[in-house]
């Protein structure tokens, strides 16, 4: 059997950081992204990560779905760079409607590229 051609090793949904090794190892561009602090009402405890390629495939969860899109946009901009960023977002913040995060809470989420 040619390499090139094995399956990638089945893991659970929450090994985030193993499926995210797989995809570096396949040749992806990776991004993780990490809930760092989260305040109120906010749908994923800190230590919550997804990750992201470069191709658009997307495992895990930051938010429950509400700024997955955002945080989505600012990984490619950090695959891109290299540079990490630090995101927040809560009810206070103007940007919180548009990106979907209007549950009452605030979450702070480190993007980095994984190399």
């Amino acid at each position: 059997m040619n390499t090139d051609d094995r399956a990638l090793p089945v893991r659970g949904a929450e090994d985030i950081l193993g499926i995210a090794a797989d995809w570096c190892a396949a040749g992806e561009t990776v991004a993780i992204a990490t809930v760092i602090q989260s305040w109120g009402s906010s749908p994923r405890p800190a230590g919550s990560r997804m990750a992201l390629t470069k191709t658009g495939k997307m495992e895990g969860s930051v938010s429950g779905g509400c700024i997955e899109g955002a945080v989505a946009d600012a990984a490619l901009e950090v695959m891109d760079t290299g540079t990490a960023q630090v995101l927040t977002y809560g009810v206070t913040d103007e940007s919180a409607w548009a990106v979907g995060l209007a549950c009452g809470g605030q979450v702070s989420v480190l993007v980095e590229k994984l190399t």
